[in-house]
């Protein structure tokens, strides 16, 4: 196991997340994930793996305790999924193994716009973003707001989720591009796909996470 469990207070709750650390880190990357998943994701997981390879440490955590899960509407809320990402964000900045450390945000299917919110909130602390077959268009309101590195990575075979980013991506501001992964579909299972994802993700993180 290269990743350790932690507890994330907040206010009067407690989020589960799984912190990896890199040695000489170059960032930390904070995934949020897509409605219905977890920390435990596999696909954010085999991510983080590769990226700790590459130098990046990690967090993954539950943007909601179990109870707020069972409430289907919490997990399309994604204005209360971005406060929760804001309020996680600026609590890892100041543990001392990941202070001051470069942040960048990998958000996955609706996770995508909760980072975006999350970053026109915290604004220059976040210094690059990939979304994975997200959902940008969620964030519709702040885009233009965002002029902070984004990569939108999407499957060739996704269908609607193509024109949802293509549109999202016109509205965004600063340094933006698009890598459609041909002979993928949504979730990016198909062999090799996935580590697709991770090589220009940790390329996207290096070229853009700087102090």
């Amino acid at each position: 196991m290269n990743y350790k469990e932690i507890n994330i207070p907040i206010e009067d709750i407690t989020l589960k997340g799984r912190l990896r650390l890199a040695e000489n880190q170059k960032g930390l990357i904070i995934f949020s994930h897509g409605s219905g998943s977890s920390r435990m994701s596999s696909r954010n997981n085999y991510v983080a793996d590769l990226l700790l390879n590459e130098g990046f440490s990690s967090l993954l955590f539950d943007l909601l305790t179990e109870t707020e899960d069972l409430i289907r509407e919490n997990r399309f809320n994604v204005n209360l999924l971005a406060q929760r990402l804001v309020i996680v964000t600026q609590w890892i900045d100041k543990q001392k193994e990941t202070q001051n450390v470069p942040i960048g945000f990998f958000g996955a299917s609706t996770g995508a716009a909760s980072a975006l919110i999350a970053a026109s909130i915290l604004g220059d602390n976040i210094k690059a973003i990939v979304s994975r077959g997200g959902r940008p268009d969620l964030a519709e309101p702040i885009l233009d707001k965002i002029n902070i590195p984004t990569l939108l990575i999407i499957g060739g075979n996704d269908g609607i989720v193509i024109e949802l980013n293509q549109k999202a991506y016109a509205q965004l501001q600063g340094i933006k591009k698009i890598e459609i992964i041909e002979g993928a579909t949504h979730l990016f299972s198909e062999p090799g796909k996935l580590e697709a994802v991770a090589k220009l993700t940790s390329n996207w993180f290096t070229e853009y996470l700087k102090a």
